[in-house]
Parts: structure tokens; sequence; C-alpha cells
């Protein structure tokens, strides 16, 4: 597929959150089209998330061809836990409960064969501050997100560091209480069971 470089082309954009989905269409020079949230599902089990997924894309797809007579001519996708960039796998997620979920074809396969790029949230999100954001021009950062769990990306020379197994940032699983309450990735006192936006909300309520 050859990309269009006028005013009908956009891409679809979705974060796929431990709680919500968010999704946009986005236009030429990071233009927000429009955008749109759901529930991401995932008390339902992962196969529901993953159906969830699919379909919150395809509704964003068909909401871009009404809009603007066009296909999109791509999709990007974040997700959080571990994953695969290069292979195009989420690989797994203590919060969705997922296991090496081919998302990239599937996505690629729901929206008629555009090309879709899948990364890791938090590291999506560093990548996009450190070339638009608070980080752009500087040599090294670490860009910490809190929600659901908790994650960072640590930015070095414009690029943003995966680790040697897809891992590298995932601070809220770093224990901080050893014995501490368990957490969903099996160990006990992870940073996220006490400092993450969930579990403060937890503490208040």
């Amino acid at each position: 597929m050859t990309p269009r470089h006028d005013e009908t082309a956009y891409v679809v954009a979705l974060d796929v959150g431990g709680t919500g989905l968010k999704g946009a269409l986005v236009g030429p020079g990071h233009t927000l089209l429009h955008q749109a949230r759901r529930p991401t599902g995932r008390e339902d089990g992962p196969d529901a998330v993953v159906d969830n997924v699919l379909a919150f894309a395809e509704g964003l797809r068909k909401d871009g061809v009404a809009r603007y007579g066009a296909e999109p001519v791509a999709a990007g996708i974040a997700v959080p836990g571990i994953v695969d960039d290069a292979a195009g796998t989420a690989v797994y997620s203590t919060n969705l409960g997922w296991r090496d979920v081919p998302l990239r074809d599937l996505l690629s396969g729901r929206l008629g064969g555009v090309p879709v790029a899948l990364g890791h949230d938090v590291r999506a999100g560093g990548l996009a501050e450190g070339r638009i954001g608070a980080g752009a021009g500087v040599d090294r950062f670490l860009f910490t997100a809190l929600g659901t769990g908790i994650a960072g990306a640590v930015g070095i020379d414009g690029r943003v560091e995966p680790g040697a197994h897809g891992g590298a940032g995932e601070i809220g699983h770093i224990t901080v209480r050893p014995g501490g309450p368990e957490c969903g990735c099996g160990r006990r006192g992870c940073l996220e069971l006490f400092a993450s936006a969930a579990a403060v909300g937890r503490a208040w309520a």
C-alpha cells in the first residue's frame, strides 16, 4: 500500500490500558481528528479484551471512512506488559491476563491489511515525549506513567531502550515490601500495589 500525503490521510491510534481503551484518528502533523474511549472489559477475560480491542479499532476505521471517504493509511497500537515489537506480539500483561497474542497481525487483518505498528504503551509515550514533548532535544530521560500499574521508559539518544527481554522500565514490579501482598505478576510487595493510581484509589476508597 502506497501512503497518501493529502488532507484525507489519517492513521488509527489505539492505547490499551488496564481498565480502558483510548482511540483516535490522527492526521498529518499530529493533528487530532477524532477521539473515543471505551472500557477494556478485562473482567470478562483476556480473549474478550482482544475482541474489544479489535472491534474498537474497526469502529474507528469506519468513522474515518465515513468522515474522509478513505481507508486509514496505517494503525498504531500501544499495549501494557511485555511486548515483542519486532514480532508484533503482546507477550504478557499482568493486568489484562493475555499471553502471546499476535496483535499486530490480528489488527491488520481486521483493518483490511493496513500496516500496523505494535509497541509498549509507556515506551510509546516516552518516545512521543522525547520527540515532541518535554524530552525533545534531551539525550537521556526517564518517562514514568501512573495508571492501573506503574511503568517507565528510558530515553537514550533519541530512542527508547526496550531491554534485553522487552521489560526495561517495568519499575512497577520492583519489590518494595518483601512478603507484602501478592501481585498479579506472581511476586509479592511490588511497587504498583502501593503507588499506582489504582492502588491510591483503592486506599482512599
